[in-house]
């Protein structure tokens, strides 16, 4: 079990998962891993709850929000569900839905032909007694650009990170931890 936030979060990561706080900064509300070889990633993000989100319309903004933030040419919604609470290691959690999408997307906004399509499956897990969503995604890319800076990535030997992998992370996430979501009042 891999510690998240300083322990407050825990859950089962994919084989090899390297933490990008290693290498470079991370903002204090993300925990960010990466494949070392396949250009795959996973990003768990503490998030402000929004109660006027209801239902799949919660996760469904975050996506469009990500594909946004990613300057996507081109992103569609492919499936939304309601994810069984009995699956879920994450007790405290009284809603969570799982998405899948892809997005055109450019690593690192390179110009021209450069864009990749990436199969993105997010996880929300809302928590509105502490005004919190968790939000876990995990990118996949499934086809890179002969122009993209990733190009590389597509020629490794290395096993590749696989939806059982994204499922075993989902179900094993769990708090540890809840005194994260407490702010100090003054």
């Amino acid at each position: 079990m891999a510690r998240l936030f300083g322990g407050a979060l825990s859950c089962v990561l994919p084989p090899g998962a390297k933490d990008v706080s290693e290498i470079r900064q991370v903002p204090d509300n993300q925990e960010v891993f990466v494949h070392e070889e396949t250009d795959q990633s996973v990003i768990i993000e503490l998030l402000e709850y929004d109660g006027t989100l209801r239902g799949k319309q919660a996760v469904r903004y975050h996506f469009e929000q990500l594909a946004h933030s990613n300057s996507a040419v081109a992103h569609q919604v492919l499936t939304i569900n309601q994810l069984p609470n009995e699956q879920l290691a994450l007790n405290a959690c009284p809603e969570a839905y799982s998405l899948e999408g892809d997005q055109q997307v450019s690593k690192f906004h390179e110009a021209g032909d450069a864009s990749n399509i990436v199969h993105i499956h997010l996880a929300l897990f809302r928590l509105p007694q502490y005004t919190t969503d968790i939000l876990v995604s995990f990118n996949n890319p499934t086809y890179i650009s002969q122009e993209s800076s990733s190009v590389t990535a597509v020629a490794c030997n290395m096993e590749q990170w696989t939806a059982g992998h994204w499922q075993t992370l989902i179900n094993s996430l769990s708090l540890t931890d809840p005194s994260i979501f407490i702010t100090n009042q003054s």
